[in-house]
């Protein structure tokens, strides 16, 4: 197992806060790293293209003064998520920005990012590549990353098939680095699962939407609230890779959700029109069913704290038991 230097000493819980497409914003990031877990948002929910700018002017800003004025406190490091495929017309432009203004983190997904770890790696930056199966793992390996996240069966959005149980050890057989584990990890119990699994990380999206600092409005949070895992549908309808959304969005769009079909991967759309989709077809992951209330992020970290806590505990009480 491997923690970047960079994360070392700088968490509270071996966690990242997944950026969500429109959910994530400057108020949720800052809340998470204040927290001490890392805190990300996609570069395309910065819109206009210039609002990129003063969202990292505001974070690096805003979290140097927090470190300045809480130095006994834990501060994480903040990440900005690249959609690295061709219908992101900005990606050129947001690449640039980070480097400007030095992002401690790059989260890629979809393509390989040979461009934009070389970019990270100029100025110090860390890439971390979002992975579904063995292939891509060492395509994104190639390409040089610093971390691999492996999108696993029941994560939120764009998702795998695999289990992490299937996933992780088979990583594990080529790669020691930073792994980080996505797929229904919604409570303090599975990011110690996950850790015990092999992980270095746990990468958690869905209970931070039913959080106060979310960009989600009011019936989306309650939605959340109100789903269980039966209520999420995967399909690759709406952006042209397979992905979880909550049923209840699906309904309201006016779709059958045991009827819908499949779309042709070749018309994937990431910033430009069918990104409208997700306003009304909203993601969530497997884990929704753990979440019944929305509260400020930084009590979901404290939540998640004792959560981790008492699962470590229980894991050390049956060791002894077996011993």
């Amino acid at each position: 197992m491997s923690m970047p230097p960079l994360l070392q000493d700088s968490l509270r819980l071996p966690v990242i806060g997944a950026p969500m497409f429109i959910v994530s914003n400057p108020e949720l990031v800052l809340a998470q790293c204040t927290a001490g877990i890392v805190g990300s948002f996609p570069a395309l929910n910065a819109r206009p293209e210039p609002v990129l700018e003063e969202w990292l002017q505001r974070l690096t800003t805003d979290l140097a003064a927090f470190k300045a004025a809480h130095p006994e406190r834990k501060v994480a490091p903040f990440a900005v998520n690249q959609i690295v495929h061709a219908s992101n017309t900005r990606l050129q432009h947001d690449v640039d920005l980070c480097v400007k203004h030095r992002v401690p983190i790059m989260i890629t997904s979809l393509r390989a990012p040979d461009a934009v770890v070389e970019a990270a790696h100029s100025y110090g930056g860390l890439v971390f590549h979002d992975v579904t199966n063995i292939a891509h793992a060492k395509r994104a390996l190639q390409a040089g990353v610093d971390g691999l996240i492996l999108v696993c069966t029941g994560a939120g959005g764009h998702a795998g098939t695999l289990s992490p149980f299937a996933l992780v050890p088979e990583v594990r057989r080529f790669y020691d680095g930073t792994l980080i584990l996505s797929g229904s990890i919604a409570g303090g119990g599975a990011i110690a699962a996950a850790q015990a699994l092999g992980a270095d990380l746990a990468y958690i999206g869905t209970r931070f939407i039913a959080s106060t600092e979310a960009n989600a409005p009011a019936a989306y949070k309650q939605m959340i609230e109100a789903s269980s895992a039966e209520d999420i549908v995967y399909t690759n309808l709406f952006t042209g890779v397979h992905g979880n959304y909550l049923k209840g969005s699906v309904v309201a769009a006016g779709l059958d959700p045991a009827n819908l079909p499949e779309s042709d991967k070749t018309k994937m759309d990431f910033g430009g029109s069918k990104a409208k989709a997700w306003r009304d077809i909203w993601g969530a992951g497997q884990g929704v069913g753990q979440i019944d209330a929305t509260l400020p992020a930084g009590q979901i970290v404290e939540q998640l704290v004792a959560e981790y806590e008492q699962a470590r505990q229980r894991l050390l009480a049956a060791s002894r038991r077996i011993g």
